[in-house]
């Protein structure tokens, strides 16, 4: 965030190459020294932030090689990170018997940590992850709701079942549960 409130992200992206002062015309020399300024400030601030051991490691990088380095290192475990967090929610299927509001609680939470991750994730996948989860039982509350096209968000989604079940007074989920969600979105 520093270095794209700063302006400084391409030295990241862009390797700093050496040039001949000597031969070097009045504008390469000037973009050139404004990279190695910008360069040098970057790397402070990165190893400024790592622990003491990638300290000493990094400390004479670039910046661009320290990135490169560091997606080499860390980038395939950030890739099983990925898997396992999305894996999650895809094993959370909602049993008969269970509670809806907790379901989707749970859901919930494992889409925000997706969201946290970088896993670009919209409104409307959420939802139908949400739905697909839920048991066989709700499955003619499922149809009504794609069919009644209404645009709901996933709280939206979570307050209806919420409600719905509350107004069961903590029943789990039945074929009268069904019923009473079926009316609630209508």
């Amino acid at each position: 965030m520093v270095l794209r409130f700063e302006d400084k992200e391409y030295v990241l992206e862009k390797e700093l190459i050496e040039i001949d002062e000597t031969t070097a015309i009045p504008e390469e020399y000037d973009a050139y020294k404004k990279h190695y300024d910008d360069a040098t400030k970057v790397a402070c601030i990165m190893v400024a932030t790592m622990s003491p051991k990638l300290q000493r490691y990094y400390e004479d990088y670039w910046p661009f090689n320290m990135n490169k380095d560091l997606m080499k290192k860390y980038h395939k475990r950030a890739c099983q990170e990925t898997f396992e967090v999305f894996k999650s929610p895809m094993a959370c299927k909602m049993k008969d018997g269970d509670f809806v509001v907790s379901h989707v609680q749970r859901m919930q939470h494992y889409i925000e940590r997706l969201v946290k991750i970088n896993v670009n994730f919209d409104e409307e996948l959420a939802i139908d992850m949400v739905l697909n989860l839920l048991p066989n039982c709700c499955g003619q509350f499922i149809l009504i709701y794609h069919l009644s096209n209404t645009e709901q968000t996933l709280a939206q989604l979570h307050n209806l079942l919420q409600t719905t079940e509350a107004g069961l007074k903590g029943k789990s989920i039945s074929s009268t549960t069904t019923s009473a969600l079926v009316l609630a979105i209508r």
